[in-house]
C-alpha cells in the first residue's frame, strides 16, 4: 500500500494525502472484511465465500494496471481500499475449512500449519511486491500477484475442502 499510494503522490504533489495514514486505513480495513467475510459464510457455505474473495482479488490485481495508471485519486483510493478488503477475506474461512475438516486428532497442528504459511506467503508477497515494484512500475507489480488467487480457487474447486 505504501508504494502505491507514495508512486502516487510523487506523480500527483497537488494531491496531499498522508500515505501513512491512508496505509494503515486501507490495511486496517482487512480487519472489516475478515469479520465481514465470517458473517456472510454463516449464510452462505464458507467455501464459497472463500471463492468469492480469491475470485474478486484476483481480478483486482488483473485489472490493476488501468485503475492504478489513471490519474483519479479518487478511483486509485477506492480501487485499494476494495482490494484491501478482498485480499485478506479468505483467510479466516480457510482456517475454518481446516477446523471442520481436519481429523480431531491433528486440528491443532492442522490449524497452525496453515496459519504459518499464510504468513509465510504474506511475507513472501511483500517482499515480491517490493521487489517487482523497483523492476515493473508500481502500476503492474500486482498483476503477477493474481497467481496467488488463481491457484487457490484451482485448489478449492478440484475436490479438496483445505487448501493452506
Amino acid at each position: 500500500m505504501p508504494v502505491l499510494l507514495a508512486a502516487y503522490a510523487a506523480r500527483h504533489p497537488a494531491a496531499h494525502f498522508s500515505v501513512p495514514l491512508l496505509s494503515f486505513g486501507i490495511i486496517g480495513a482487512g480487519s472489516v472484511a475478515c469479520v465481514g467475510s465470517g458473517l456472510l459464510s454463516q449464510v452462505m457455505p464458507a467455501r464459497t465465500v472463500a471463492a468469492g474473495a480469491l475470485a474478486l482479488s484476483g481480478l483486482c490485481c488483473v485489472v490493476s494496471p488501468v485503475v492504478l495508471g489513471s490519474g483519479s485519486a479518487g478511483l486509485r483510493l477506492g480501487f485499494l481500499e476494495f482490494w484491501g478488503l478482498v485480499v485478506v477475506a479468505d483467510s479466516p474461512l480457510f482456517s475454518t475449512l481446516v477446523a471442520r475438516h481436519a481429523p480431531e486428532a491433528t486440528r491443532g497442528t492442522s490449524l497452525t500449519i496453515v496459519n504459518c504459511l499464510g504468513f509465510a506467503l504474506t511475507i513472501v508477497s511483500i517482499q515480491l511486491t517490493s521487489w517487482l515494484a523497483l523492476r515493473l512500475g508500481p502500476e503492474w507489480f500486482l498483476v503477477p500477484l493474481a497467481l496467488g488467487p488463481v491457484l487457490g480457487l484451482w485448489g478449492l474447486w478440484r475436490g479438496r475442502e483445505v487448501v493452506g
